[in-house]
């Protein structure tokens, strides 16, 4: 197993947004790839943010069976990096030297953590390059 690829809370939100067709079939895609090769991962703040999104702010939130179904087939398979402090001091390095704020720095310091070579996010700086990682945005 290869892990290439990072995907940030915004992919996964997008796989559930019937209101952009090309966002939504990009992101459903960029899912079903990391799930099917194992080539992709997330962080447990990815876990928090799309539970707390989908169970709150969808135009129809996910219900508690719904909820532990895609944490069970989705986000728990994907699920690689958890917190801890040696995390927390990487980003904490990465805000100093790149500028971000600390929860976009913990996603970076997670994809950075998990080895990955691309991190797939729609709001950071699309083709920065941070150490061994690669932003892309991928509807871009």
């Amino acid at each position: 197993m290869s892990v290439e690829f990072f995907l940030d809370t915004n992919i996964l939100v997008y796989t559930f947004d019937p209101t952009d067709h090309a966002k939504q079939t990009r992101a459903l895609s960029l899912v079903e790839n990391a799930l099917e090769h194992q080539t992709g991962v997330i962080s447990y703040q990815v876990v928090q943010e799309l539970l707390n999104v989908a169970t709150r702010k969808f135009a129809h939130p996910l219900t508690p069976q719904q909820t532990r179904r895609y944490l069970e087939t989705v986000l728990e398979p994907l699920c690689s990096v958890y917190a801890s402090v040696p995390l927390y001091r990487k980003a904490i390095d990465v805000q100093e030297r790149w500028r971000y704020g600390f929860y976009d720095s913990l996603i970076i310091a997670s994809a950075l953590r998990a080895g990955c070579h691309t991190l797939y996010s729609e709001g950071l700086h699309d083709g920065q390059a941070i150490e061994s990682l690669t932003i892309v945005n991928p509807f871009g």
